[in-house]
């Protein structure tokens, strides 16, 4: 396999996408599949790579879910901001209860821990999550960490 072949999405996976939305009976060339194959994989590659910027702006060496949604707003992909902020929140909110329902199978020595750990300033216990939510919608064009609410 070519480098440029390495580069690009599985075209298999491609075309699993693409017929996931067109009717059972419909048909897909290869050409077909090898342009939108081109075509996400550059698109991938363009939202990352401003992302990437940001970070490297910011002396941060890896690229979460919020710089993906910044670079999207930032290069005019509002709609898809919009709709990755939504996944995102609905993702950190599962994986928040998938976490706090994996405490519960805990041993007794870990759940002592974990609530050692969880103990406030004066030894009440807090209802906190383990893993904090935490997300920003930038406006386009701003660099800051001000965050508006969605």
């Amino acid at each position: 396999m070519d480098d440029e072949q390495e580069r690009l999405l599985p075209i298999a996976n491609v075309g699993r996408i693409m017929k996931q939305i067109l009717p059972p009976t419909a048909k897909i060339s290869k050409e077909a599949k090898q342009t939108l194959q081109e075509c996400s994989t550059e698109f991938i590659s363009f939202v990352t790579a401003e992302a990437s910027d940001k970070c490297h702006k910011e002396n941060r060496k890896t690229v979460n879910g919020d710089d993906i949604c910044w670079a999207l707003s930032t290069l005019g992909f509002d709609n898809y901001a919009e709709a990755i902020v939504r996944y995102l929140y609905k993702y950190r909110e599962a994986e928040r209860l998938r976490a706090y329902q994996n405490k519960g199978n805990s041993t007794q020595e870990e759940n002592h821990e974990d609530d050692e750990n969880r103990r406030g300033q004066h030894g009440k216990q807090t209802d906190e999550l383990p893993i904090p939510l935490e997300f920003r919608v930038m406006e386009k064009g701003d660099n800051s960490h001000q965050a508006r609410s969605s």
